[in-house]
């Protein structure tokens, strides 16, 4: 084994252990969830287990994440995004921001007029207004965001978004899927 694949393996221990700390998890839960025995999971975290993919595939399922985080291996090639938008049969602008299916997604939207239509679908979303004023029909309820604003709903809602009248909104739109809510993680001032 090269020297540099042998540090990429010894940096996957602590990392995992960083991940599980970071999210408040302890050993016995992650090994649960991922179908491990508590003293796998212990001897991958401390460097006396090599990490194999049959372990690390469950970890990445449980911590929702890909498995370029649990390895952090050299990237490789273009690191630019390349963006592809995508125009919408109902006269807006979407560009996804991340590519990863099953988790979070990210996409910029630019909204141009049309005519309101409540949707309901599975999942938990987010909308951070960039430009213009969104309205966001919620239910029985209305609502009008400035830029810099946000708003967070239950997807499973009947709800519709799009600009006030004929001026275009900008706005970035996160959806988890499965109904997965943003976890807010507050680090306190120094003093």
């Amino acid at each position: 084994m090269d020297i540099e694949t042998a540090e990429i393996l010894a940096a996957i221990g602590p990392r995992l252990r960083a991940v599980r700390r970071e999210r408040g998890l302890s050993l016995t839960v992650v090994a649960e969830r991922a179908g491990l025995s508590v003293s796998t999971l212990s001897r991958v975290e401390t460097g006396h287990r090599q990490p194999t993919l049959d372990l690390l595939i469950p970890l990445a399922r449980v911590y929702r994440v890909s498995l370029d985080r649990l390895v952090e291996a050299p990237a490789t090639g273009d690191p630019r995004m390349h963006l592809q938008p995508h125009r919408r049969a109902n006269g807006g602008v979407v560009v996804p921001l991340t590519g990863y299916p099953g988790r979070v997604q990210v996409f910029k939207h630019v909204l141009g007029p049309r005519e309101p239509r409540l949707v309901s679908h599975s999942g938990h979303a987010w909308l951070y207004v960039l430009a213009g004023t969104l309205r966001l029909l919620l239910g029985e309820d209305e609502h009008l965001l400035a830029p810099g604003e946000t708003a967070e709903f239950d997807a499973t809602v009947p709800h519709w978004f799009g600009p006030v009248e004929d001026t275009p909104v900008e706005i970035l739109h996160l959806f988890g899927p499965h109904g997965d809510k943003a976890v807010p993680r507050v680090t306190p001032a120094a003093d």
